[in-house]
């Protein structure tokens, strides 16, 4: 199994989040923090290769959930982690509308 740079493997994340029906709507200058929402949704998930500062807390407060690469990752753990972070993304805003 080869190895995906952090990089590669941030841009296979955001692609199988799009996949799931989420929007690209914010991404910061340096383009390691990207926020992706449904259509309709007030609530965003954020890809990212570091955890959120209180900046990012601040200008975002929408970000339910965190899908975070630091180390190099296989495909198929890119793929598990989106899985992951989508239904957790699910969860959070069940528990934030109801």
């Amino acid at each position: 199994m080869s190895l995906l740079a952090p990089k590669e493997a941030l841009a296979r994340a955001v692609a199988g989040v799009a996949a799931h029906g989420f929007t690209v709507v914010a991404r910061n200058t340096r383009g390691d923090s990207v926020y992706l929402k449904p259509e309709g949704n007030p609530f965003a998930l954020r890809v990212s290769n570091h955890a959120r500062t209180p900046k990012q807390r601040a200008n975002h407060p929408d970000a339910v959930t965190s899908l975070v690469i630091r180390q190099p990752k296989t495909a198929a753990q890119v793929d598990a982690l989106v899985e992951g972070a989508v239904r957790t993304f699910a969860g959070e805003c069940r528990k934030r509308e109801g």
